[in-house]
């Protein structure tokens, strides 16, 4: 069951921990936007501190309403002290475009980035768990942990699930040409934007496919030539809708 929760606005609050303070103009607190940006994405980085040490985890995350979920390794180091909650931030960030300007102060990127802050736990609940380990999947194939081999209780013990409430959050964007000093224009060098995206490719068959099996359905979101983040974005909205049918 999709957890979806409903905001008193549309936007975050601003804090202090949340403000985008460089190049605020390219800040936004809007939920729609936040969320625009996370469910284009598959890769996170979670930041937190244990005892006073530093760490951030890439890991593969997904969003349902205001709460983040991320799966990991029960003997994680991470995880072994979420048994209380802990505060942690989860960052999301696309490049979208290489800008070469005519002075290396005024080089940049395009991009589109988001920045979550909570407080991590553990889910503990049978339910939300079971529901969590289906999502995983679900989420960026819809419907397919129906079709998949059941979970098994080992498999269910080895997982930890943790989730975490999006209490504030910003997101920041370039998306915009070169940007040189105005006397700067007149420099005889190529300036401009080189675009990046990450592109989906052929499907790479596994040699040891039973015989007659077919490709599913998702592989209309998956098409070779779309972009991921259209994709995946694309992948999000189905599982909104048949979750919460």
């Amino acid at each position: 069951m999709f957890r979806q929760t409903t905001p008193d606005t549309q936007s975050y609050p601003v804090t202090e921990r949340n403000r985008v303070k460089r190049l605020h103009e390219r800040g936004s607190y809007d939920r729609a936007a936040v969320h625009a940006i996370l469910d284009a994405s598959l890769l996170c980085h979670v930041a937190y501190v244990i005892d006073g040490q530093p760490y951030c985890t890439p890991t593969i995350f997904w969003r349902e309403g205001e709460m983040l979920y991320w799966h990991g390794s029960s003997a994680s180091r991470m995880l072994r002290h979420l048994k209380q909650g802990t505060p942690a931030s989860l960052t999301v960030s696309h490049l979208d475009g290489l800008v070469l300007a005519r002075a290396g102060f005024n080089h940049s990127a395009n991009y589109r980035s988001a920045m979550c802050f909570g407080v991590a736990r553990i889910i503990d609940d049978p339910q939300e768990k079971a529901e969590a380990i289906r999502g995983v999947v679900d989420r960026f194939y819809p419907g397919r942990s129906s079709t998949l081999r059941p979970v098994t209780t080992q498999e269910v013990k080895a997982t930890t699930v943790i989730g975490m409430h999006i209490d504030e959050a910003s997101a920041k964007v370039r998306a915009k040409g070169v940007g040189d000093n105005e006397e700067d224009y007149g420099h005889p060098v190529w300036a401009g934007v080189i675009p990046v995206r990450t592109i989906v490719g052929e499907p790479q068959v596994c040699p040891r496919l039973v015989d007659g099996v077919a490709p599913p359905d998702l592989f209309s979101l998956y098409q070779p030539g779309e972009t991921l983040d259209q994709a995946l974005s694309e992948a999000q909205s189905i599982y909104e809708r048949e979750a919460t049918a």
